[in-house]
């Protein structure tokens, strides 16, 4: 292993995930890689424990063929496309054969191409990308991998449910959109142009921004043009520091204006918009603690029995619908390498917390139900759960079903 990839190696923390128990030489590793530094290292370790506790409940349900084990191995990549492409190598280095990813399209996009020329030189040593987040539609469409299966909505299915959802709201008539200036937050803006276009074209689109991903440290002077445009919401795919911060100055600033958001509810977001976001602020996603059925509490409930002292909270499934659907497809499959894997995950459908979810066979997408919610206080009935235990919740307004959320694709899929 060459020194760059010593120094990569050093950052990998081997979890070892059987209540204490040795794994047997056969183990199934798979890296997950995630930004554990740097600016966004709280949304990396919230990453980090859904894939630890999404294996373990594996595990403690037998594993996969006859009782093989699965074993984490989680690898940081600072959101930097290089690092994570080095964390890459040290996992194939180390013989694993999946690696989980999210935090950041440009990532995705980094991991798949690195993914697809690996296994191109190396079909005997394939490896299978499974994407928790990374949301650009590219990555099934124009960009899409054989290789690569995402678990997540995509920016354009989830901007569809929020247009459509925008279409019902007449009090809606400014907009102002503000995103990170990278690969998603450039589809981010064109979906809501384009779709708002379409489902509400009166609607006027006052001020459009595009920022450094995780540089900026004081949103006011964006805040302030926000309240100079006039606009009474803001649509912003932001996440991480990049809406807490946000959302913090507009709240000191006196702005009133509503937000649309995706990502209101991830790790460190809740605390960062606090009471002032009640009423204000609404959310889309695949999964809320308060969608209301008994699996959904019973995650809640065993993430936060599983990570006690943690000051965050379970924030989606889909590193449960990809450890479960992977562990179908290698049982349909007998066999746990990767070929035959995502052949047999190809079209296979799964009953997840909120229904029945399908991975399409032509570009790689779970299809499933999306929600729309807003942010209120809780108040053990709509709202059981808060949400980072600040005693504000996600109630689920709206519910739009995986069909009406499936978009056109322009995938042309090269199958080995």
């Amino acid at each position: 292993m060459s020194v760059i990839h010593k120094s990569v190696g050093a950052l990998a923390l081997a979890t070892v995930l059987v209540g204490g128990n040795a794994y047997a030489a056969d183990a199934v590793k798979i890296a997950l890689i995630a930004p554990l530094s740097g600016a966004f290292a709280l949304q990396g370790e919230n990453h980090r424990r859904h894939a630890q506790l999404a294996v373990e409940q594996t595990n403690a349900q037998g594993g996969v063929l006859g009782g093989k084990q699965f074993e984490l191995v989680t690898l940081d990549g600072q959101v930097s496309p290089q690092v994570s492409i080095l964390a890459l190598q040290n996992a194939i280095d180390q013989g694993i054969r999946y690696v989980m990813q999210g935090n950041a399209s440009s990532i995705t996009f980094a991991l798949r191409d690195a993914i697809e020329k690996h296994n191109q030189r190396n079909p005997e040593r394939a490896v299978l990308l499974l994407n928790a987040y990374g949301n650009d539609p590219a990555l099934v469409n124009e960009r899409c991998s054989f290789w690569h299966f995402r678990f997540d909505a995509g920016v354009d299915m989830k901007m569809r449910a929020l247009t459509n959802y925008i279409a019902t709201q007449p009090g809606i008539r400014k907009v102002y959109l503000i995103n990170q200036d990278y690969a998603y937050g450039h589809s981010w803006t064109k979906e809501a142009r384009e779709m708002l276009t379409a489902s509400r074209p009166d609607i006027q689109i006052v001020g459009d921004d595009l920022h450094a991903l995780g540089k900026v440290k004081d949103f006011s002077p964006y805040v302030a043009k926000i309240m100079a445009s006039g606009a009474d919401t803001v649509m912003t795919g932001n996440w991480g520091n990049d809406l807490a911060l946000l959302i913090k100055a507009g709240k000191d600033s006196g702005l009133k204006a509503d937000y649309l958001t995706f990502w209101a509810n991830a790790t460190g977001s809740p605390g960062g918009i606090g009471d002032a976001g009640i009423g204000h602020v609404k959310v889309v996603g695949q999964w809320f603690a308060n969608v209301g059925n008994v699996r959904a509490t019973g995650m809640v409930d065993a993430y936060r029995k599983r990570f006690p002292n943690s000051a965050d909270d379970i924030l989606s499934t889909t590193h449960n619908s990809a450890m479960a659907m992977l562990v179908k497809a290698m049982e349909q499959a007998r066999s746990t390498e990767p070929l035959q894997v995502a052949r047999a995950l190809e079209g296979m459908t799964w009953l997840g917390d909120t229904g029945e979810v399908q991975m399409r066979a032509d570009n790689h997408q779970l299809i499933q139900p999306l929600f729309i919610a807003s942010l209120a206080k809780a108040d053990g009935k709509k709202v059981k759960f808060d949400a980072e235990h600040t005693g504000n919740g996600f109630r689920v307004d709206h519910r739009v079903e995986g069909k009406e959320t499936a978009m056109p694709t322009t995938c042309k899929m090269e199958r080995p």
